[in-house]
């Protein structure tokens, strides 16, 4: 049997593990070739595009894809939502798109709040100008975009504040030690987080971890935050799964999603129709690609807020600070942009921790107890 008499799913998968260059030249070999790898529900350069986006080494073929009607749009779509900001407004031929697709690209790539640029313009149009503000910032010190860094503030009351400080002056490190005092935990170490990171911006935790077992400081909604209730880092015959392969995993997800509970919290259940989704608004980096369920990576160190309780009897005490670090341009997971930082607002929250909306108390613009 020729391979070209092969049925069309077996040809796709075959054509998928070939580079883009190479594939590009099997899609005019022949006629069937070509029928097969513009079928967008078959998609032989979805394998490959992906393969370019991970390794952030893009081929000479990938720039100017969009001129070429043999590959389907949509996939324009992964690339604009994970391709570095420089690549895609200097030297990608941009593809022509619908306004809904452009709008997918935004929701996908940037934070919810991050809508509020948007104003009268197409979503094209906010597109760019949002990618390009992104790359403007990681490449110069300029806080001319964003006067005012908003963050949130998990209180262990179960309030959520959203804050807000001078760009220019903005030290999340500082701005942490001053809630530190203000709850007399200045003693305690600083425990930063890397909870998810998203194509542009990296979401870090600052919280304290303590052994004391006082009800008036503990944050049970820190450790909610840090591991979804229903959801746990070990695989259903209670091994660590960060111990086991990839091709381990288990998919982790308990069906009585029972709500977390201590002897010193009594935060309400999940329901059981609550079932947890991996997620797509926005979209994370491959590092964390299996988000809010774990993903075994080195660089992603959610999980190791499960510490607490599974390993030394830590507790997050006080008050535990989200924010939004961008990342630099090479996108490398350990180089974030300097000390460049964007708004997180409790929509943010919601967006990337659905599941804090049975445990939020409170919503509080600007610091108080929201009485």
């Amino acid at each position: 049997m020729l391979f070209q008499d092969l049925p069309v799913e077996l040809i796709a998968d075959i054509l998928g593990e070939l580079d883009l260059e190479n594939l590009v030249k099997m899609c005019y070999l022949s006629k069937r070739f070509y029928m097969v790898a513009s079928d967008s529900s078959l998609n032989p350069w979805r394998k490959p595009i992906a393969r370019n986006l991970n390794a952030f080494a893009y081929e000479k073929v990938l720039k100017h894809l969009s001129v070429r009607s043999v590959v389907p749009r949509h996939n324009w779509i992964e690339i604009l939502t994970s391709a570095r900001p420089s690549y895609i407004l200097y030297e990608a031929t941009l593809p022509n798109m619908k306004s809904s697709e452009w709008e997918e690209c935004f929701s996908r790539r940037f934070l919810p709040s991050w809508k509020k640029w948007k104003k009268e313009s197409s979503w094209k149009e906010a597109y760019l100008k949002m990618l390009h503000r992104v790359w403007h910032r990681t490449m110069t010190s300029c806080k001319a975009d964003e006067s005012w860094t908003k963050y949130v503030i998990l209180n262990r009351n179960g309030a959520v504040n959203e804050m807000e400080a001078s760009t220019r002056n903005f030290n999340p490190s500082a701005v942490f030690d001053e809630y530190k005092l203000q709850s007399n935990l200045s003693h305690l170490e600083t425990r930063i987080r890397l909870v998810l990171q998203l194509s542009d911006v990296r979401i870090l935790t600052f919280g304290t971890l303590s052994r004391s077992f006082s009800s008036h400081i503990l944050n049970p909604n820190a450790h909610i935050f840090f591991n979804p209730p229903g959801i746990v880092p070990y695989d259903q015959d209670n091994n660590p799964l960060r111990r086991i392969t990839s091709a381990q995993r288990p998919y982790n997800l308990v069906d009585d999603h029972r709500g977390f509970s201590t002897l010193h919290t009594t935060s309400p259940a999940l329901h059981p129709s609550k079932l947890y989704t991996r997620l797509q608004y926005p979209q994370p980096s491959p590092t964390h690609y299996n988000y809010p369920f774990f993903t075994p990576d080195e660089n992603g160190t959610r999980w190791i807020g499960s510490e607490e309780f599974h390993e030394d009897g830590l507790h997050w005490v006080g008050s535990l600070m989200i924010i939004a670090q961008l990342l630099g341009p090479s996108r490398d997971p350990q180089n974030a942009g300097g000390h460049q930082y964007a708004s997180f607002d409790w929509g943010d929250l919601l967006a990337i921790s659905p599941w804090m909306e049975d445990f939020i108390t409170k919503k509080i613009d600007g610091p108080g107890l929201g009485h």
